[in-house]
């Protein structure tokens, strides 16, 4: 079980768009090798931030949406939102520790 719960293009407002805390978001598909290889990553980095920040995923193959809303062109694509605003956006497969600064910094 992921640390990191699932939205929806119906639950992305209030889940990130509305999160008091910054919010990373994962945007993956369960056919993409590098969003699996991240997948251990963003699970750790949502257990170390936990009460400070959200880690949550977005099925890209699912939510077209918010996918097509943000440019999601490939994936795995990693967003932090704060008050309701993009503040930042990395692709690819990252360490642990890139994805622990990226938050860090928004906090």
């Amino acid at each position: 079980m992921s640390n990191a719960p699932s939205v929806t293009d119906a639950t992305f407002d209030a889940e990130v768009l509305k999160a008091s805390v910054p919010v990373l978001v994962d945007f993956w598909a369960p056919w993409c090798g590098p969003c699996r290889a991240v997948a251990p990553a963003v699970d750790a980095v949502a257990s170390e931030f936990e009460g400070r920040a959200k880690v949550v995923k977005l099925n890209t193959d699912e939510e077209q949406e918010v996918t097509i809303k943000y440019g999601v062109g490939s994936i795995p694509t990693l967003m932090v939102f704060k008050n309701g605003e993009l503040v930042e956006r990395v692709m690819g497969n990252r360490p642990k520790a890139e994805l622990a600064q990226l938050v860090s910094r928004h906090i």
